[in-house]
């Protein structure tokens, strides 16, 4: 037997049970991955705690939790190639990270990664769904060195990539964010602006010469501040207001990124230029206060499970 986090009913932290499994092996053409951290994100507690977002990522119940892991692969299935018992491993598995174990086919386009010699399995469990989100984010709107971009929810999972990669294409970032998370958004290189009502105009005393384009990374008030400040709609992207944001700004997400845009930020963490700040982990028995803290919202950097 192994164990997985599972629930039967949609609901809060509550509903998640670790249980007792049996342990899944490595078919043909699968790899069977031993987990070592399972990464946080908000979709996790989205989709276990409501039934249309369950749909929408053909999720189930019952169902496992969780989506990005890291690990080492311990089974191999005839047929595969390019991963071997031994690897260290990272990726993303629908319904399937929070286990000790999770068997996948592979290669599965933009699904497992080898970990880079230098990252630890923590930091490696929490890139998928934000870096490639944040690439995505600063992608669609064509961010080049010399703008002026505002980033709202900054100091959130996807925030604190997005400010470093903003800042690493040579833009100047001005974060959204609590006056609690001022200092630490100060340390990634953003410029901190409290949101809620009277943003815009704190915003102009920040930037009297304009922003130039903005990504929305909570909901849609930085969009809807970004195009009263009279940026482009094609310049504003969101991650999180629907498929029909307002104003006709962009929305996207981290399936519009790819492997390329990984290693641009696995590349940068090792070189130091990317920190990936890790706000808190848990083993896997506190799977529930993990995702109570992470459902918060209140969250600075990025929430793990270890296993």
């Amino acid at each position: 037997m192994s164990r997985a986090v599972v629930y039967e009913t949609f609901g809060g932290p509550e509903v998640l049970e670790l249980r007792d499994v049996p342990e899944p092996h490595a078919g043909p053409g699968e790899v069977r991955v031993r987990v070592t951290a399972a990464g946080l994100n908000p979709m996790d507690w989205i989709i276990s705690s409501t039934p249309q977002a369950a749909a929408v990522f053909g999720v189930t119940l019952p169902s496992g939790f969780g989506y990005d892991f890291a690990g080492v692969v311990d089974e191999v299935g005839a047929g595969v190639d390019g991963f071997a018992v031994g690897d260290r491993v990272y990726g993303g598995a629908m319904a399937k990270a929070a286990a000790d174990f999770l068997v996948m086919k592979a290669p599965e386009p933009g699904a497992l990664f080898h970990t880079p010699d230098g990252i630890g399995d923590e930091v490696a469990a929490t890139l998928p769904v934000a870096g490639l989100t944040a690439a995505a984010a600063l992608d669609a709107i064509g961010l080049r060195s010399g703008d002026t971009v505002l980033v709202g929810g900054a100091a959130g999972g996807v925030g604190v990539f997005a400010v470093q990669l903003a800042r690493l294409a040579g833009a100047r970032v001005i974060g959204t964010a609590s006056e609690s998370t001022f200092e630490f958004l100060r340390r990634l290189g953003a410029e901190p602006v409290a949101y809620g009502p009277g943003l815009a105009d704190r915003v102009r005393t920040l930037a009297p010469d304009g922003v130039t384009a903005a990504t929305d990374l909570f909901g849609t008030e930085t969009a809807e501040t970004a195009l009263a400040l009279g940026v482009p709609p094609a310049r504003i992207s969101t991650i999180a207001a629907g498929p029909n944001p307002p104003g006709g700004v962009r929305a996207t997400g981290g399936e519009q990124a790819g492997p390329a845009d990984l290693e641009r930020i696995t590349d940068a963490i090792l070189a130091g230029t990317i920190t990936v700040p890790i706000a808190a982990a848990f083993p896997i028995e506190r799977i529930r206060d993990a995702v109570a803290l992470q459902a918060g919202r209140h969250v600075h950097g990025k929430i793990v499970v270890t296993l």
